[in-house]
């Protein structure tokens, strides 16, 4: 029907069946979320994600046989891939930077409250990135004592326009697409393409990297 907003379909990636259940009974039909399946370990998700078409995995980290980084890295592999979030227990400095370079778009813990998970589906779901402010401050600081990261980071900054580099601060500002339209000028749509050239200027995979490069250069 026109003017209906398909539902945001999300798949469950967790070896604890009461947590799987705990989320489900949380999100399903919350603000048009709808859950399609569910998974109990990183060696099931590229069926289940084949099986459900997902839009956005909630993605756990420790699981027994394929862990959440390698089954976040070999799903965002893939041809037109869905958002991931990895939903943990285990806020480990390194466990963010390899979730997040593999390719996940946000990273929350399970103690989340469950309308912050919401709402981290829903953006996600719409092409926006989700970190807590205490894990996006822990990534800051990391970059700024990673000279050599500096410098690549900054080698790759250099080799883009200086409208997609202004694009670029506003993402790492951790701005929305309408926000970067009314503080650059341009059209919602315009900044869409401004962040495809981006990504593929640069050979990241979302938003999210965009941001972590753009920390990285101190931007």
């Amino acid at each position: 029907m026109a003017g209906v907003t398909p539902p945001v379909r999300v798949l469950l990636v967790d070896d604890d069946a009461l947590v799987r259940a705990g989320l489900s009974m949380m999100l399903d039909g919350a603000r048009g979320i709808r859950v399609v399946g569910e998974a109990a370990d990183g060696a099931d998700v590229p069926a289940a994600a084949d099986a459900h078409s997902p839009d956005v995995v909630l993605m756990d980290l420790r699981m027994p046989r394929v862990d959440g980084i390698t089954a976040t890295r070999r799903l965002r592999a893939r041809p037109s891939p869905p958002q991931v979030i990895v939903l943990t227990t285990f806020d480990a400095d390194e466990n963010i930077l390899l979730a997040l370079r593999a390719g996940a778009s946000g990273f929350l813990l399970k103690d989340t409250p469950p309308e912050r998970i919401v709402d981290a589906v829903c953006r996600v779901a719409a092409g926006e990135p989700m970190l807590s402010p205490g894990v996006l401050r822990r990534l800051m600081d990391r970059a700024a004592h990673q000279a050599s990261r500096y410098e690549r980071a900054r080698d790759a900054v250099a080799t883009l326009s200086q409208r997609e580099r202004d694009v670029t601060v506003a993402v790492t500002r951790g701005h929305s697409n309408a926000e970067i339209a009314a503080e650059l000028s341009m059209s919602v749509a315009t900044v869409k393409a401004h962040v495809s050239h981006i990504l593929t200027k640069l050979d990241l995979d979302n938003r999210t990297q965009i941001a972590l490069l753009g920390h990285d250069a101190g931007l």
